[in-house]
């Protein structure tokens, strides 16, 4: 029992929508019919006979058992109400996997009114952006998941397009030197996803070549990486390089990642591994 909910654990593995439903339902045709609650004491082995949903492990000579009005007998010792009406309606609000089995959160009187108001309120909110009923609304946002999951795929697409082209120009305006071409750049304007995407389409062409490259957006990341069985070793010259300015990464010997510290000139650092590995 909490502030915001109670909850209760079943020892069942799982509860259908229907069980919910139907459990809510009856709570609440009890609470309706306001049944009196009575109190009574009985020894143990009179309650061993009157069908109690459950009887307590620990043996107690005598047993307060707690009557709802003919339709629940339970043996307890804690504070109850006078008649069911008095609990107010109940709102279940989840049922969940346990440990024990499933647990299943619910509120009541004032609670169970303000948590339908809230939700409600919720529901609306999402109805008027949907431009839609409140009973459309799963449905839109059914719609809206699997748009975003086409664009979402569309985008990544069109991403590894550009990522080959740019990667492919870089290749073209870059002269060779030592039997491979070296391209160093700093994107200023694409994230560390995209530049490590550009370093593999450069470094997996027919053309031998070392990428050396970083993303300015947000935390400042490097990548370099070389055309499989180059002679370089990537992972030792990043370490190297990030050495000097306080940075950390790691990799293989054709590909590795790092991040340096905000405030570190990004084009710098490149261009001294590049002189590294060209001298």
């Amino acid at each position: 029992m909490g502030e915001d909910y109670c909850s209760i654990d079943l020892a069942t593995p799982s509860v259908s929508s229907e069980q919910i439903a139907g459990a809510e339902k009856r709570a609440n045709q009890v609470v309706f019919e306001n049944r009196p609650v009575t109190i009574r004491y009985v020894s143990r082995a009179e309650a061993e006979k009157l069908g109690l949903r459950k009887l307590p492990p620990v043996e107690h000579d005598e047993l307060r058992l707690v009557d709802f009005g003919d339709f629940d007998l339970t043996a307890c010792g804690g504070t109850h109400v006078g008649a069911s009406g008095q609990i107010g309606s109940i709102l279940l609000r989840k049922s969940e996997k346990v440990r024990q089995g499933t647990r299943v959160e619910f509120v009541c009187g004032g609670r169970a009114v303000r948590m339908a108001r809230r939700d409600y309120n919720a529901l609306s909110e999402a109805a008027a952006l949907f431009s839609a009923k409140l009973g459309d609304v799963p449905e839109q946002i059914r719609k809206s998941a699997e748009e975003n999951k086409t664009l979402g795929k569309q985008r990544d697409e069109a991403l590894d397009q550009l990522a080959e082209l740019t990667a492919l120009a870089a290749l073209h305006s870059q002269p060779e030197a030592n039997g491979r071409k070296i391209i160093v750049r700093a994107f200023s304007g694409r994230d560390i996803s995209f530049v490590k995407l550009f370093a593999q389409k450069a470094t997996r062409t027919a053309t031998p070549a070392v990428a050396l490259v970083a993303s300015t957006v947000g935390t400042p990341g490097v990548i370099f990486a070389q055309t499989p069985g180059g002679a370089a070793d990537m992972g030792a010259l990043l370490k190297q390089v990030l050495s000097s300015v306080g940075g950390r990464g790691g990799g293989s010997r054709d590909f590795a990642q790092g991040g340096v510290p905000a405030g570190c000139n990004v084009e710098q650092i490149l261009q001294q591994a590049a002189g590294t590995i060209g001298s």
